[in-house]
């Protein structure tokens, strides 16, 4: 099993057209997928589940998508904070969280805040995140630090500079998922999915409900994942159960 999952959560606004209705309309049905999916996660042991809520990219839609999409989000902390701490869930985020509007903050400092202590599933919002503005943002933090003395060039490792990111303390993703049909990573987790299995699905997010969800998770049970070995040395490498 994973122990971290990552989904960019693609095909609502697609699944509204087919259905005849807004496009705001998928992004709601896609919210009540959001809560099988985490329901799902947490009770088949994962560590953590990263969802591409908002990017970067999309402040760029129309004015009124935005402010629904961020009235969405800031519904989905306040209804969810009693579930999330009932099912012991720990609420991370990813982003320029100074961009979302200040009563979304709130909810959302609130909800991190309320689960703080609970010890079950990590979920982390990805949200205003964007890959290439991550990792922008941790190189002028180390060069800043190189510049104050804090640090040398030379004392900068994978390690080092995976600190600087939003996902620090996350183990990376074992597994991506993408739904909706599309097959790339739309500025996603750049750094973190390099060595991640990748599992692409037809189904639009409002629709990938949990039995999708699992046949993807048996789906990477059934993969070898070799980091540069060969499937030899892979297969003979001692268990430590």
């Amino acid at each position: 099993m994973p122990r971290h999952v990552a989904i960019i959560m693609d095909g609502n606004g697609r699944w509204a057209k087919r259905q005849g209705k807004p496009r705001i309309m998928g992004h709601k049905a896609g919210v009540e997928t959001v809560r099988e999916i985490v329901r799902v996660a947490g009770e088949n042991g994962l560590e953590a589940l990263t969802l591409y809520a908002f990017s970067t990219e999309n402040w760029q839609r129309p004015p009124a998508e935005v402010e629904g999409l961020m009235g969405l989000l800031q519904s989905f902390l306040e209804s969810q904070l009693d579930h999330l701490v009932k099912n012991n869930v720990r609420l991370r985020a990813s982003g320029r969280l100074e961009q979302l509007p200040p009563a979304v903050r709130r909810a959302l400092t609130r909800t991190i805040e309320q689960t703080a202590a609970n010890s079950g599933l990590i979920l982390n919002l990805a949200l205003s995140y964007g890959g290439r503005e991550e990792l922008l943002r941790a190189a002028r933090h180390l060069a800043q630090a190189c510049l104050d003395g804090r640090l040398t060039p030379e004392m900068i490792s994978e390690e080092r500079f995976a600190a600087e990111l939003y996902t620090a303390g996350l183990p990376d993703p074992d597994l991506l998922i993408r739904t909706g049909g599309e097959q790339r990573l739309s500025n996603f987790l750049l750094w973190q999915t390099s060595y991640s299995e990748l599992y692409f699905s037809q189904t639009c997010w409002p629709d990938f409900h949990e039995e999708e969800f699992l046949a993807a998770l048996e789906d990477f049970r059934g993969r070898q994942r070799r980091f540069g070995k060969t499937g030899e040395q892979v297969e003979q490498a001692p268990c430590n159960d």
